[in-house]
């Protein structure tokens, strides 16, 4: 069995020849030639706006290269799309998964190639499910509504979808920003099952430690170029970093600035806040240029907080009061207007208008300031939005193409923009680095520093916890939807918080 897999391992399935891909005037990839190879876990890396995504689905056939050929089995294919790409056993995972909701597992997964006998649909779907199932061991129920499952089992379903059309080449895009740490180790294992089956893998991902603990091979992407092909067992963490952005990462976080005294009044100040969607007794203050950290676990009711204290949910009980007035209740719209913004965990569904340019979506939070008359000025729309675009480091910077022409990054830095477009004083920031890459990363944590040194207040949410601890002066702990203590991070470590989060003393964790 391993010298076949090994065998497999040395088949290459798929080759590109100097494939170039344009976006209007951005090229998106530039004259890049790689192998895909049975048996192999490959890894596509690079920073945000890289190209690594643009490859992806290159190789899907979701876009058509501009220029170079796609080679399967030793002949160039014309004319390569999703189709043509699928007869020859190309699937793709997207992060954004295509699953129908209120349709079963076994339906999502034979959508399509279902099996008809004189021209009627045959009812044998659990039949081939569960042998397709006994293949993967999945364990899946095929009568369960797709909507009922997590989003690892999704991912499952989608990867049952790609097996049933007999797929050798599986591109997972960005499969794991919405998992936890144990989704990820299942999603891992569920990689390396598929290259035993001799299918290769290709995983596009901005988690460079789950990379280097899954991949076989390694690409590199910068500025629309492949820089680089290894072998992962050759390199670390820090080769690829340096590799990705061409020169040595400078220190992760900004140094921390001085905290303001706490004689000054807090602009932000909640007390017992409840709410319908599962905020318990939440508390804190956040006073002019600090910035607050909410410490808690998936689930701890920080971003249902959050929310209502901008207006999106409702509260049901507590109090809310924003620059010494009391704004309980108070909706979005005249959040912004008094100056707080919220930037949404989920960008797609809460942030931006995908099919619009990045100029229109910089703007949307403060037209009003920008009109004349009732009517849009654009060119104060162009200011504002080149500004802040160039401010962020957003790549490609052109103001006019559609939010949806960029990568993961680069929406969150338009939805950043967004949020400072309407002048705000107050900024909550929940999982503001979620799906980028460590250039962004810390482009948006220099981002926070500064608008804490301007004298803005930050209320800021991550799973990261480091993240915290490293830019906050002040966090507050919550669980079940109350705050239950507060911490000064520069005195504290990430230890000490884990513990308290899961009621588990040092000597405790020690014994077991």
């Amino acid at each position: 069995m391993a010298e076949a897999t090994r065998d497999r391992a040395q088949e290459v399935l798929l080759e590109l020849r100097g494939v170039d891909k344009r976006f209007g005037a951005t090229q998106a990839l530039d004259d890049v030639s790689l192998e895909i190879r049975g048996g192999e876990i490959h890894a596509f890396v690079g920073e945000n706006g890289a190209g690594k995504s643009t490859l992806g689905k290159i190789i899907a056939g979701v876009y058509a290269a501009d220029a170079g050929a796609v080679v399967v089995n030793g002949s160039v294919i014309d004319k390569w799309n999703p189709a043509i790409a699928q007869k020859q056993g190309v699937a793709m995972i997207a992060q954004e998964l295509a699953l129908v909701p209120d349709l079963t597992v076994a339906q999502n997964v034979f959508l399509g190639a279902e099996q008809h006998r004189f021209g009627i649909e045959r009812r044998n779907l659990n039949e081939r499910f569960a042998s397709l199932d006994a293949e993967t061991g999945f364990g899946l129920d095929p009568r369960m509504r797709v909507r009922d499952l997590r989003i690892a089992d999704q991912q499952k379903v989608e990867i049952l979808r790609a097996l049933a059309r007999n797929a050798r080449i599986i591109v997972m895009d960005e499969p794991t920003s919405s998992l936890t740490a144990h989704e990820m180790s299942q999603l891992e294992n569920l990689m390396r099952a598929l290259r035993d089956r001799g299918c290769g893998v290709i995983y596009v991902s901005h988690f460079l430690d789950s990379v280097l603990g899954v991949a076989d091979r390694i690409t590199v992407m910068r500025d629309g170029r492949r820089i680089e092909s290894v072998q992962a067992s050759t390199v670390v963490k820090h080769d690829i970093v340096t590799s990705m952005l061409g020169r040595e990462l400078e220190q992760a976080f900004p140094e921390r600035g001085a905290a303001p005294p706490a004689s000054i009044p807090p602009v932000l100040r909640v007390r017992d806040l409840r709410t319908e969607t599962g905020g318990a007794a939440m508390s804190f203050d956040v006073r002019p240029g600090e910035i607050v950290g909410l410490l808690g676990l998936v689930g701890s009711g920080r971003t249902e907080c959050l929310r209502a204290v901008f207006g999106v949910d409702k509260t049901a009980g507590g109090s809310v009061e924003l620059g010494g007035r009391d704004w309980t209740g108070r909706s979005p719209r005249e959040s912004i207007e008094a100056g707080l913004v919220l930037v949404s965990e989920d960008r797609h569904k809460d942030g931006l208008v995908l099919q619009r340019s990045v100029r229109e979506n910089i703007a949307l939070s403060s037209l009003s300031a920008r009109t004349r008359y009732g009517i849009v000025t654009r060119g104060a729309e162009k200011r504002v939005a080149k500004d802040l675009a160039e401010s962020l480091q957003m790549r490609p910077p052109d103001i006019e193409l559609p939010v949806s022409w960029f990568s993961g990054g680069n929406q969150q830095k338009a939805l950043l923009g967004k949020a400072l477009a309407a002048q705000p004083r107050v900024v909550i920031l929940d999982e503001p680095t979620r799906g980028v890459d460590v250039g962004a990363k810390r482009t948006i944590y220099d981002l926070v520093a500064r608008l804490a040194a301007e004298g803005i207040a930050v209320l800021l949410i991550s799973s990261e916890h480091e993240e915290i601890m490293e830019l906050a002066h002040r966090a507050y702990l919550v669980s079940g939807g109350r705050t239950f203590d507060e911490i000064i991070p520069e005195h504290t470590t990430v230890e000490d918080v884990l513990y308290r989060l899961f009621n588990v003393t040092p000597r405790e964790e020690t014994a077991a």
